[in-house]
């Protein structure tokens, strides 16, 4: 039995996609299942020079062998859905749980229209906040009063629950990032959930004693979209300089960068319970380790970096990003098994 969790540890945008899409091809699960809000998290997944960006659907599904899942906790917004399904070739392999919240038309026009969340917070516009009010107050649909999702619906904690009893791999992707936490994030300026490893294993139905690992994703230059403190900002004319130009998969927005925050990584690895961590955008660190497969190849410049971002860590770095692309990695995760 191994059933994995992959969260964000900054404000999103950490390349989770990337250190899942890697990690399913290498561990060779039988279910990749979602949890996060939503459709307000885009996943970006570079295979060879083709790049997909996907909101609704696990970004494991480059592997193919796997089902992918959405689960109870997360909000589905079905035109989005269907779009990826079909956008990706992936029909017959996604399956939503009954019990998913439903994201309508009135919510996304709620949620843009709102100058509380679309301006001060600085919402995606997805219809993430107003769905979940909805949802808490009991008054959202779920999947499985929808027709048109019929031929998706799956018990996803029954289906997990049984590949785990047959000794199979799962892994639980999760979304946004630590940072925007409704719990332990930059209140007010956060998502409309909690995003930490123990939400995601809820969201799944996945109770806390069936969870092997925690792998948080930290970037080397953390980014932010939308409002909200960031320590570490840089100014813009200091990260075009240095060649760091990044815009958010949903809203296309241009991120906002900064330096590595050591006291950030440590608190969110506490909250996550991590056992180990990926770093991505070591070749923003220096440039000569664009592309490298080997961790003695890394440059000094590259190893310092990593090691304090270790030591603040307080848990071992077991997979190094080197480049965008799905091969540009380095796995070193047998060495701490």
């Amino acid at each position: 039995m191994s059933c994995s969790i992959i969260v964000g540890g900054f404000f999103g945008d950490e390349g989770k996609g990337k250190i899942v899409a890697h990690i399913a091809h290498a561990d060779k699960p039988v279910i990749i299942s979602r949890g996060g809000v939503g459709p307000n998290a885009g996943h970006t997944v570079q295979v060879g020079t083709k790049e997909y960006g996907v909101r609704m659907v696990p970004s494991g599904f480059v592997y193919k062998d796997a089902k992918l899942c959405i689960g109870s906790g997360v909000l589905v917004d079905p035109r989005v859905l269907k779009h990826e399904v079909e956008m990706l070739g992936v029909k017959g392999r996604v399956f939503v749980d009954r019990r998913c919240g439903i994201i309508t038309e009135e919510h996304i026009a709620r949620d843009k229209g709102s100058a509380h969340l679309a301006k001060k917070i600085g919402s995606t516009g997805s219809g993430c906040g107003p769905a979940n009010s909805d949802r808490v107050m009991r008054l959202s649909p779920q999947a499985k009063d929808l027709p048109e999702l019929a031929e998706y619906l799956m018990d996803v904690p029954k289906a997990i629950d049984d590949a785990l009893k047959e000794d199979k791999v799962v892994l639980l992707e999760g979304t946004q990032g630590f940072g925007i936490s409704l719990y332990y994030g930059t209140y007010p300026f956060v998502t409309s959930k909690d995003t930490s490893a123990s939400q995601i294993a809820a969201d799944n139905g996945v109770g806390p004693t069936r969870i092997d690992d925690v792998i948080v994703v930290f970037k080397a230059y953390p980014t932010r979209v939308g409002e909200g403190p960031f320590s570490t900002e840089m100014a813009a004319d200091k990260s075009d300089a240095m060649g760091i130009q990044e815009f958010g998969t949903v809203t296309h927005r241009k991120r906002r960068i900064g330096g590595w925050d050591g006291s950030m990584a440590r608190y969110s690895a506490m909250i996550n319970g991590c056992t180990q961590a990926a770093i991505t955008g070591i070749d923003r660190v220096d440039k000569a380790c664009f592309g490298i497969t080997e961790y003695g190849k890394l440059t000094k410049k590259a190893k310092d970096f990593l090691k304090q971002a270790e030591e603040d860590i307080g848990y071992p770095i077991t997979l190094i990003s080197t480049g965008p692309e799905l091969t540009q990695i380095i796995d070193i995760r047998d060495e701490h098994r």
